[in-house]
């Protein structure tokens, strides 16, 4: 677990995982913050975590999946398939912050071991006015 990327969700009220969790420990560093609901990843047991998490926060509609369900994740297909305010999803480790209508996609990047020559990030959502912090890690 990057200390980092515990520091940058230090505040949160809640943390919601887009999957490839990566264990047991890293889901017991993120309660030490905040309640953390967490879908699973191509690289997670099955039986680990829920395929998909549909909620609404403070009034805002929000769907979290990994994204792998729908091949290539873009926001587009994403957007065909789900219908959210905000929808979330991980699979690329590639961070992303796109609006497209009414609906905000958010890919927060991938905070574990660094892949693909992508900086690790985590991302910050502010409910109810959709504000978005991406907050890229060290190397």
């Amino acid at each position: 677990m990057r200390p980092d990327a515990l520091r940058a969700l230090e505040g949160v009220a809640i943390i919601l995982h887009a999957g490839d969790v990566g264990g047991p420990a890293i889901i017991a560093a993120l309660e030490a913050i905040a309640p953390v609901h967490a879908v699973r990843g191509n690289i997670d047991p099955p039986e680990a975590f829920r395929a998909a998490i549909d909620t609404t926060l403070e009034g805002v509609r929000i769907h979290v999946s990994h994204g792998h369900e729908v091949g290539s994740p873009t926001p587009e297909r994403l957007i065909a398939r789900y219908s959210a305010d905000v929808i979330v999803y991980g699979h690329t480790h590639r961070s992303l912050v796109k609006t497209i209508g009414t609906t905000l996609v958010i890919n927060p990047g991938a905070a574990g071991p660094r892949r693909f020559d992508l900086l690790p990030s985590v991302a910050v959502l502010s409910l109810p006015d959709l504000g978005v912090r991406l907050v890229e890690l060290a190397r």
